[in-house]
């Protein structure tokens, strides 16, 4: 791999680093309580499993990157390296993808089931679920754009 394409995909690298460790921490910080009929109640993102499953998806492809940085460039194991790079594209496409159809029922409810939308009496919890998936949206992109990237190299290594 030429001296650009490492730098492209070291650059691709920290950016995934930055969006899902920003996802993790918008996340896990995302709490709001309200009362209705004197009673309090918390929402926080532990109270969801698929938000559970969306933070520690996240966790994963930060702790792959932050490893893949600290490894040799040019090692043999590029198509390793490729393989769970689709992997972990995929584990963040499906936790962005759980996660957003739980907080596409916080905010519009379910008339037919008879959900209530939250948003209305938990604002604050709500904007933090929506930054999170804004930044693991972003990371699954950057994740498709290594493996393109990958793949362009991989072609090239294989037909010159």
């Amino acid at each position: 791999m030429t001296k650009t394409k490492r730098l492209l995909t070291l650059f691709l690298r920290f950016l995934a680093i930055g969006a899902t460790i920003a996802a993790v921490i918008v996340m896990v910080t995302s709490h709001d309580s309200t009362q209705v009929l004197n009673l309090t109640f918390t929402a926080k993102y532990s109270n969801v499993q698929a938000f559970k499953f969306f933070v520690i998806a996240e966790a994963i492809a930060c702790g792959y990157s932050i490893i893949l940085l600290f490894t040799c460039s040019k090692t043999s194991l590029w198509r390793l390296v490729l393989m769970m790079d689709v992997v972990i594209a995929m584990l963040l496409s499906s936790s962005v993808s759980a996660a957003l159809a739980i907080a596409h029922v916080g905010k519009k409810g379910n008339t037919h089931a008879g959900w209530l939308p939250i948003c209305g009496q938990v604002p604050k919890f709500c904007d933090h679920v929506t930054g999170a998936l804004v930044a693991a949206f972003a990371a699954a992109i950057i994740y498709f754009l290594l493996i393109f990237s990958s793949l362009y190299s991989a072609q090239n290594t294989l037909f010159l």
